[in-house]
């Protein structure tokens, strides 16, 4: 049997044995896999558990890689706290990990004189946020500064700290981390049931039993189920917002230096425009809310308008090319704030309505969660001198592998994805085993042909690997 073999057995074939942990993650989306790290470095002995075969499924697989500074968070909520925490974490070890943080800044553009006369209250509030930075522009030095912007943007608040990073190797190297220093985490593994009694969780899932003094439940769009199942009660309903984006090709990165923000409305933060680590520009998200909580689907028409505010917004770009579009779905809530509370009685720890800023307030969230743990009795010392493992750079301020020297085969050249690159996704600790994931871990179909080009030589890279061979993902996308 081989290494690559006995990795996917354990982590998505063979039966669990009955092991008791300090603390079970339930969903490995961004903030699982970041409290999965956290409660780690602490001491704890973790399990993760993920019922889909690749971790980041669920909402965590589609955002726009901001890093917020919290310049716009309810002042003195939970959640601002938590992005501002995220916020200096990220930045105190994203060099360890081999993450990228570029500093694009922001800017909030008004663009009609009803949006203008709400420019002062969104400076006011992200000097109260302790975002001191900010500061009004008009519009000579707005367009000095975005010299492609419309004519029609009349002023903007700047927010220096505003940030890009890469949504998807983030939570992978977190997770990664908790892994070598010695969690545990188990993938196509789905909670039935379980049972609260002595002390200790009792999980009966499609693997196995699991047991375990505490559960958080990060199970993102399928929290409030999770909760209902195991607790006999909802402590907030998901209300699913779907998101679409329209990806611009890397010739239009060059049209905007920073996040381009609208004023934002009571319902929604409206649609960004801004570069991403990769060398594209972004487009989006919508807000449309559903009932279903996996349909992800595109549609011509809103499509079509995300790109008519783009034209508008930077007319230039009606020039470019779009490279592709997607959607994703966001965890949202009847509430406004986020949903994060201990049941002491229970030992279990509900962590849900992680909305748009989930990304930002990831490690800040997983600190938060932490300290409630403690407040439930229980202390760990906390590991010394931990492993920092550096993950696979795939951002353009980076090295990127196909710069080196011997780098050997480009097998996605929309995307200058390498052989290596590939055959390293494909193994260690959390080793991609779809198409999707390893998308996520290297970029490759994701340029300008999506896989078009590549699909071929991808098929015997991974022949062996999936669970569905890349023919036929390709088929079904």
């Amino acid at each position: 049997m081989t290494i690559y073999q006995q990795t996917v057995n354990l982590l998505t074939r063979t039966p669990l044995v009955p092991s008791s942990y300090d603390i079970a993650v339930v969903g490995a989306g961004v903030v699982g896999c970041a409290i999965a790290r956290r409660f780690t470095l602490e001491g704890a002995r973790v399990v993760v558990i993920e019922k889909a075969s690749d971790i980041l499924e669920g909402a965590s697989k589609a955002n726009s890689a901001i890093m917020h500074t919290g310049f716009d968070a309810p002042h003195d909520s939970l959640e601002l706290s938590c992005i501002r925490e995220g916020y200096q974490e990220y930045a105190a070890i994203h060099h360890q990990l081999g993450l990228p943080l570029d500093k694009t800044g922001a800017h909030v553009v008004a663009w009609s004189r009803d949006e203008c006369d709400r420019l002062d209250d969104i400076l006011a509030q992200a000097h109260r946020n302790g975002i001191t930075d900010a500061r009004l522009v008009c519009a000579t030095e707005l367009h000095r500064r975005e010299p492609n912007l419309g004519s029609q943007a009349l002023a903007a608040v700047v927010v220096p700290g505003e940030s890009i990073i890469d949504p998807w190797t983030a939570p992978y190297a977190y997770l990664n981390q908790a892994l070598e220093n010695n969690a545990s985490v188990f993938l196509d593994c789905e909670v039935i049931t379980g049972e609260f009694g002595g002390g200790e969780w009792n999980l009966e899932t499609t693997r196995g039993v699991l047991k375990s003094r505490v559960v958080v439940n990060c199970a993102g769009l399928f929290g409030d189920i999770l909760d209902e199942l195991l607790l006999g009660k909802m402590k907030f309903a998901i209300k699913p917002r779907k998101g679409q984006f329209v990806v611009f090709d890397k010739a239009a990165s060059k049209l905007a230096s920073s996040i381009i923000l609208p004023v934002p409305t009571p319902h929604t933060k409206g649609v960004v425009i801004c570069p991403t680590v990769f060398g594209n520009l972004l487009v989006g998200p919508t807000a449309e809310d559903q009932d279903s909580r996996t349909e992800a689907s595109t549609d011509e028409a809103t499509l079509r308008a995300l790109i008519e505010i783009a034209h508008n917004r930077f007319p230039a770009l009606a020039d470019m090319p779009i490279t592709a579009a997607y959607a994703g779905l966001r965890p949202a809530t009847e509430h406004k704030e986020y949903q994060i509370e201990a049941e002491p009685d229970r030992n279990w720890i509900s962590v849900g309505g992680i909305r748009s800023t989930g990304l930002s307030a990831a490690l800040g969230i997983a600190r938060h969660v932490f300290r409630l743990y403690e407040n439930l009795g229980v202390k760990h010392c906390p590991i010394d001198n931990p492993v920092f493992p550096r993950t696979a750079m795939l951002a353009e301020s980076g090295i990127r592998d196909w710069r080196r020297k011997g780098h050997g085969e480009i097998v996605c050249h929309c995307e200058l994805v390498t052989e290596f690159e590939i055959r390293q996704a494909l193994s260690g600790s959390l080793p991609a085993r779809s198409l999707s994931g390893l998308k996520r871990k290297t970029r490759v179909t994701m340029g300008r042909c999506q896989g078009f080009y590549c699909s071929a030589r991808l098929a015997e890279l991974t022949g062996g690997h999936f669970d569905v061979p890349v023919a036929e993902e390709f088929e079904n996308e």
